[in-house]
């Protein structure tokens, strides 16, 4: 197998997509963040976690992805798709087309079914604010980028 088989080629592939292997080996990331995060460990480089579960917008197949959040009052959640790369990532489109599916498991919690509302204008600012005084490389991240990151609430149902 060639370096470029084994990477992905690059032709066909919007900049800032991820390849075969780098899509590969989040996915083995994932699920192993998942095992931990229902095993009780609730955290990853210093920031609290969660399991978001979605419904494919294309596929239909539910989807579990470990995200960083943070408090907003004392039941609901922020998520920020940041994602990397010149795109949302994919759960924020899986999250927008099936809203109603939608459900978090956070450790010794369970699972809990969540409405999630894309925050904008004043509400935006205040929770953006938060989280990057909890988070400072958010600051960072969004500053390279070409997108404005949304920030979604997310509150049980």
């Amino acid at each position: 197998m060639t370096r470029n088989q084994q990477e992905g080629s690059r032709e066909g592939r919007k900049p800032g997509t991820p390849g075969p292997l780098s899509r590969w080996f989040q996915q083995k990331m994932n699920a192993r963040m998942a095992r931990k995060i229902r095993g009780g460990r609730s955290s990853m480089m210093g920031m609290d976690v969660l399991l978001l579960s979605t419904v494919g917008r294309r596929s239909g197949q539910r989807r579990e992805t470990p995200l960083a959040w943070f408090a907003d009052g004392e039941d609901a959640w922020l998520i920020v798709a940041s994602g990397g790369g010149s795109q949302h990532p994919d759960w924020h489109a899986n999250l927008m087309a099936h809203p109603e599916q939608a459900s978090v498991v956070l450790p010794g919690r369970g699972e809990v079914p969540v409405t999630p509302h894309r925050l904008d204008g004043a509400e935006y600012e205040r929770a953006w604010q938060r989280v990057t005084a909890a988070q400072p490389r958010y600051e960072k991240y969004q500053a390279k980028s070409d997108r404005k990151y949304p920030v979604i609430r997310l509150t049980p149902r």
